[in-house]
């Protein structure tokens, strides 16, 4: 029997507490998670793509360990604008795993919309994680499952911290706090060296 595969890509524009919070629970629940930057053709980015696979591994990283990386793994080769890509490269790459597309309910409407939905639906579940402030709209779910999808609800609790609402006011409780210093260092999303704790000012 394969063993479930979660994929997640996300813009990380910045990497915050919510998904460093969506990794853990994802790593509770599936044999292997992999994570990529990625560019989303709906939003306006605020920092370079490599600059935010960086951030996001970092964030792998401090998750993961020397003890779970074969499990949490930043995977950039799956990034890609287009699902159906990272879904059809993750097949490549790890033929006897099922893939378990992950997003939250912020996407959900968003979907239909996406290139080759129903092709990339049928080659995988989709996954969807509650966000805080992100009810689901009624329909939404069963528009997917018309469309093809085979859906799991996740029962995981994400921390209200959209990447948006810190690139419009800086909050560095919103980020996790290994990511601080670099932010300040490469003056990135407005954060300064004001936003550091003083446990992490000898870390630049």
């Amino acid at each position: 029997m394969n063993r479930a595969l979660a994929l997640f890509g996300t813009s990380a524009d910045p990497p915050t507490v919510g998904h460093q919070a969506l990794l853990a629970g994802l790593l509770q629940l599936y044999p292997r998670v992999c994570t990529w930057a990625s560019d989303n053709p709906f939003k306006q980015h605020g920092a370079p793509l490599h600059v935010r696979a960086a951030l996001l591994g970092a964030v792998v990283h401090n998750l993961a360990g020397d003890t779970e990386a074969h499990r949490l793994q930043l995977r950039q080769d799956l990034s890609s604008r287009r699902a159906i890509d990272s879904i059809n490269a993750a097949r490549q790459l790890f033929p006897s795993e099922e893939p378990v597309f992950v997003v939250g309910t912020d996407l959900v409407e968003q979907i239909p919309r996406w290139f080759a939905v129903q092709q990339w639906l049928s080659q995988c579940r989709l996954a969807v994680v509650p966000r805080q402030n992100w009810p689901l709209p009624a329909g939404a779910l069963q528009r997917l499952k018309d469309l093809g999808a085979t859906i799991e609800q996740l029962p995981l609790e994400i921390p209200a911290s959209a990447s948006s609402a810190i690139r419009r006011h800086p909050n560095p409780e919103l980020v996790p706090q290994a990511l601080l210093p670099e932010l300040v260092a490469q003056n990135l999303y407005g954060f300064t060296s004001k936003d550091l704790p003083p446990s992490l000012c000898g870390s630049r």
